[in-house]
């Protein structure tokens, strides 16, 4: 029996396919199938980088899939992203794992969809801090380059466009409409902090900004970043708003600004919606003026609420690391803000000019 089982076993490993071949044999093996072997592999290869550079997030990827860009950037074709490259190729940091053009692709994305860093990393195949590190740097020179975007333009200029909505109501006069805007931020550890940026209106730890736009629609002033807690007055006159008034000009404002005194320094005026002042009901000349002024006071909710549904990052609870100054004047959130609204500067506006 275990001779007849040793007798098997022989067999088995003279039969076995994995004992080594001779050396005759190995070398015809290497010249013939070795060579075609070789030569698929290398079809596979190229094959298979083929399939990659379809769906890798680079140049060429962005002008082949025109449906993408409005996506990933917010823009309505891939001129604006090409352009907006062409400024700022010659100040972004040349990096190992991305091309200066991946940069500013990943920063448009993370502005626009607010993907997580690990997110953008498993994307553009580079680690998490990487990806960290190379937004803030590209934010910060996409705000040296397009901040002269949002700008205060000139009363010719203002004057020669203005939109019939607004001659209608008040000539030309009109300089720019006003309103303040909060994002989320994380809850300070300081409990001054804290009480400084706690918003009553939003029920949450938020930071102001106080934007500015023409009767065109164009974002002409952005404040820096202010405690949720401060007043929408208060930011007005302690931004640098007021300085750019000449006499003559008009603000339209809520409310909450009641900042006539301010404004008469400069010779200028700003018009609210009128206030009840104890009364049972308005008159009917308020209540028309209040009508319109507030049909024509919309435009400036309808250019913040463009802001935010275009950038996706205005939405989300920014990390209290964004409102540290890192220069003299300004913090990351400060810049952020403000290239967004360059970003929309650039594309079509939204106030019909007839």
């Amino acid at each position: 029996m275990l001779e007849s089982q040793l007798n098997t076993s022989n067999v088995h490993l003279q039969e076995n396919p994995y004992q080594p071949m001779d050396v005759e044999e190995l070398q015809e093996v290497s010249v013939e199938s070795l060579q075609l072997a070789l030569q698929n592999a290398n079809k596979e290869i190229y094959s298979l980088r083929e399939e990659i550079s379809k769906f890798k997030l680079n140049e060429e990827y962005l002008k082949s899939n025109e449906k993408s860009v409005l996506y990933y950037t917010g823009f309505p074709e891939y001129i604006y992203v090409h352009n907006i490259f062409q400024i700022v190729e010659p100040y972004l940091l040349d990096h190992s794992a991305l091309s200066k053009f991946q940069q500013l692709l990943m920063t448009l994305i993370k502005l626009r969809l607010d993907l997580q860093f690990t997110d953008l990393a498993n994307r553009f195949l580079c680690h998490r801090t990487t990806a960290a590190r190379i937004f803030e740097n590209t934010i910060h020179v996409l705000y040296c380059r397009l901040k002269n975007l949002v700008y205060w333009p000139e009363r010719e200029d203002l004057q020669l466009n203005m939109p019939n909505c607004f001659k209608t109501v008040f000539g030309k006069k009109t300089t720019v409409i006003i309103d303040c805007f909060e994002l989320f931020i994380e809850k300070p550890s300081n409990l001054d902090a804290s009480a400084r940026t706690w918003s009553n209106y939003k029920h949450h730890h938020t930071v102001k900004f106080l934007i500015g736009i023409s009767p065109q629609g164009l974002i002409m002033f952005i404040s820096n970043a202010y405690g949720g807690r401060a007043s929408d007055k208060f930011i007005a006159e302690n931004s640098n708003l007021l300085d750019n008034l000449v006499p003559g000009d008009l603000i339209l404002a809520d409310r909450g600004f009641s900042i006539d005194d301010a404004v008469k320094i400069y010779c200028a005026e700003v018009k609210y919606p009128s206030f009840m002042k104890g009364k049972k009901q308005l008159g009917a000349t308020d209540l028309e003026m209040t009508r319109k002024l507030a049909s024509i006071r919309i435009h400036v909710e309808r250019v913040i609420g463009l802001l935010r549904r275009k950038y996706k990052i205005l939405h989300g609870t920014f990390p209290l690391v964004t409102l540290k100054k890192t220069d003299s004047h300004f913090a990351l959130i400060d810049k952020i803000v403000v290239v967004c609204s360059a970003l929309v500067n650039l594309c079509p506006g939204i106030v019909t000019i007839e």
